[in-house]
């Protein structure tokens, strides 16, 4: 991270490019920092000299301006061998002398006092620290947590009391009316969580509610290692098995040392799974239940197993604000204790100080409230089961000791939300190995089978269709990558295709934005400022808007990201219609869609009984630009004809009454003849694509790649 090499301490070389420093002590004690790096190679040899020897943190090299003469006999010498620069003025100091008394490693961004009075929005951040689980949890100021700023587990319960929290209002609902029905009729479900106070009709099975944390451990494995977060500092405490974890849990809370949790304990694959179905909801739309493979699941194989997930905590424990990976929804059954939930809503203005708080000086002394709109708290108890839905902000308190049962899902109902906490997790530089695992993979396998279903017309309801919009959108930003990316950025871009179901990426993702833009009622030519025409609901059913008008030669451009040359002539040269009757034999049951794909009168045959009526349209345009050195032409021949046979045989499958043969255009660029059926994407010029010059005649002509 290229920040985090500019927040170095100053070393030898730079202090000797300022000033020849003063001869070295004669003391064979090294007062070098660990955190200074000097060159080694060759060994001191003091040099005699006539002239005394300035204490050391005394001469103008060993000073910064926040020295104080009168500090100088009271502060350890060796202490001024760590030095900051300020990112503003380039000043370096000792880290003793401006510091906080904090660990100047954990710092990303620092500013020095005179730098943050001149302009305050100047704020000293700090690098994310090493994440340990598996989970989403949010980023933490180490610095303060080693000067004991931030030490008091219970700190976040009692700021809790003197804040406005408002009670849910979120629906209660019965087991069996939580299904596909549920989502397909509401245009809200899914979009804000929902409580089930009894598992009935859910279609979830649960280990019983007598089940204990030590049955949980002998399931699992007393040797498993387990990763127990300290409550108080929200970091991993090491060397943890699920056996000592069970002995630490049945404890007696006064004999406890520390306050802790457990929240990413993965359970797949284990005698304890055995026990577990998620809710059926989250069977029918879980992406990897759905997409991923069934021969590439289970055990040998890599798959992003986030279903499964036992968290056990102990009472007054606290997991500070987060997002689940990837803004995955959660399912949340409680076996055995309480939660309570504080939710607030993913907005934009809400995400976007979550951002600002994640992982800055902000989130150790600032409640995340204070920068939303509102928080609203959620109680549950032993037997309740909640669903979280897309990208929601939550923390979570335990009132008593706990046993929960849960996993991670995403979905194809609120597809943006998931790509925009994504974009956070990236801007917050959260490390890949703690994002939802494979993601990128998995929204492969989702979009070369909503492709598939959209070519069988297979129809779905409009939010899937707009969530798989955006879905296109990021499949195809991967194929521009693979395409014109570095070549890291490729090979891992490469790497994340699953080459057993897609074999051309850039292609597959381009016909799946075609065909949903198609699907929402854009025209194949018009790109709609990169949005398609969204549906309307009326009594629940989709209406398609209205085309939009096909623009003239040389109106103006819709493509995004693209603009080209504008043509200095655009002319029509020919338009005409006509119709006639023609000798032909009726497409035959076999072969036809060959023998009628070459463009001429191949077809005609004067011998046969069968008459054909033809209706022809034929378009010229002729387009001229200048160029450098030259000029550009091209010329447009565009040719339609439909063939009706009024007796026909009965065994063919007309059309509306009749048989209407392919729309067909030729385009003739500079004696070049080139035939393209309109529906066929495949053909679509792209709009970043560049053109390629060929020489006709001694003339410049474009032609589009």
């Amino acid at each position: 991270m290229a920040r985090s090499k500019r927040r170095t301490t100053r070393s030898a070389a730079q202090k000797k490019q300022q000033k020849e420093p003063a001869p070295p002590s004669p003391s064979p004690v090294s007062s070098r920092s660990s955190l200074t790096p000097m060159q080694d190679d060759e060994p001191v040899v003091p040099t005699p000299t006539s002239e005394p020897i300035e204490p050391l943190g005394r001469s103008q090299e060993e000073t910064c301006p926040d020295c104080k003469d009168h500090q100088a006999s009271e502060v350890d010498p060796t202490t001024k061998d760590s030095w900051i620069r300020c990112d503003a003025c380039k000043t370096w100091y000792h880290w003793v002398c401006a510091g906080n008394g904090g660990d100047p490693d954990a710092i990303d961004k620092w500013y020095c006092k005179p730098c943050v009075l001149e302009k305050p929005s100047r704020t000293i951040t700090l690098k994310p620290p090493a994440r340990k689980s598996t989970r989403k949890r949010t980023q933490l100021n180490y610095a303060n947590l080693n000067s004991g700023v931030d030490s008091d587990p219970t700190r976040w319960l009692r700021v809790i009391q003197s804040k406005s929290i408002q009670d849910d209002q979120f629906k209660r609902m019965n087991g069996a009316d939580v299904g596909i029905e549920w989502l397909e009729n509401d245009s809200n479900a899914m979009r804000e969580p929902i409580v089930i106070e009894s598992p009935e009709g859910l279609g979830m099975k649960m280990p019983s509610q007598d089940c204990t944390v030590t049955d949980v451990a002998n399931m699992v494995g007393r040797e498993t290692p387990v990763e127990v977060i300290d409550v108080a500092s929200q970091s991993t405490s090491p060397g943890w098995t699920l056996g000592k974890w069970a002995d630490y849990y049945n404890l007696e809370s006064s004999a406890r040392d520390k306050i802790r949790n457990v929240i990413s304990l993965e359970i797949s694959s284990t005698p304890l799974a055995d026990q577990i179905t998620p809710p059926r909801l989250v069977r029918e739309l879980d992406w990897v239940e759905k997409f991923w493979p069934s021969s590439r699941k289970g055990k040998g194989h890599a798959y992003p197993k986030v279903q499964l997930y036992c968290l056990m905590g102990v009472a007054s424990a606290w997991t500070d604000w987060h997002i689940d990976f990837a803004g995955s929804s959660v399912y949340y059954h409680i076996l055995r204790g309480s939660k309570v939930f504080y939710f607030i809503r993913p907005t934009p203005a809400n995400l976007a100080a979550y951002e600002r708080w994640s992982g800055t000086e902000l989130q150790s002394n600032v409640w995340l409230g204070d920068m939303v709109d509102e928080v609203v708290k959620v109680t549950l108890t032993a037997g309740n089961t909640m669903i979280i839905p897309t990208g929601w902000i939550h923390a979570v308190h335990t009132p008593v000791d706990s046993l929960v049962i849960g996993g991670n899902f995403l979905h194809s109902y609120n597809v943006a939300t998931q790509l925009k906490v994504l974009e956070i997790e990236k801007a917050t530089h959260v490390p890949k190995k703690f994002r939802f695992p494979m993601f990128t993979k998995l929204c492969w396998y989702v979009g070369e089978k909503y492709l598939r279903d959209l070519k069988a017309k297979e129809e779905f309801c409009p939010r899937v269709m707009e969530s798989l919009e955006v879905l296109s959108g990021y499949l195809v930003s991967e194929a521009r990558v693979m395409e014109r990316g570095t070549e890291a950025a490729k090979r891992d871009a490469r790497d994340q295709v699953p080459t057993d179901r897609v074999k051309d990426p850039s292609a597959l993702a381009r016909e799946l934005r075609w065909r949903i833009r198609i699907n929402a009622g854009t025209t194949s030519d018009d790109e709609e400022l990169g949005r398609p025409a969204k549906k309307t609901l009326v009594n629940g059913h989709g209406i398609k808007r209205k085309r939009s008008p096909v623009e003239l030669p040389g109106g103006p451009v819709l493509f995004k990201n693209f603009q080209p040359k504008e043509w200095d002539v655009v002319l029509d040269l020919l338009n005409e219609e006509d119709s006639r009757r023609v000798a032909a034999p009726y497409p035959s049951d076999d072969g036809w869609q060959q023998q009628w794909s070459h463009w001429g009168d191949e077809s005609l045959d004067s011998n046969t009984h069968q008459a054909a009526s033809v209706e022809r349209k034929r378009n010229v345009i002729a387009k001229t630009r200048r160029i450098d050195g030259g000029l550009e032409r091209q010329r447009i021949e565009r040719v339609f004809e439909r063939w009706v046979w009024e007796d026909g045989p009965v065994d063919m499958k007309p059309v509306d009454g009749d048989v209407t043969m392919a729309v067909a255009t030729t385009e003739s660029v500079g004696g070049m003849d080139v035939d393209t059926p309109e529906d066929t994407p495949a053909l679509k010029q792209e709009e970043e694509e560049p053109e390629e010059v060929v020489k006709v005649d001694g003339s410049a002509v474009t032609v589009a790649a």
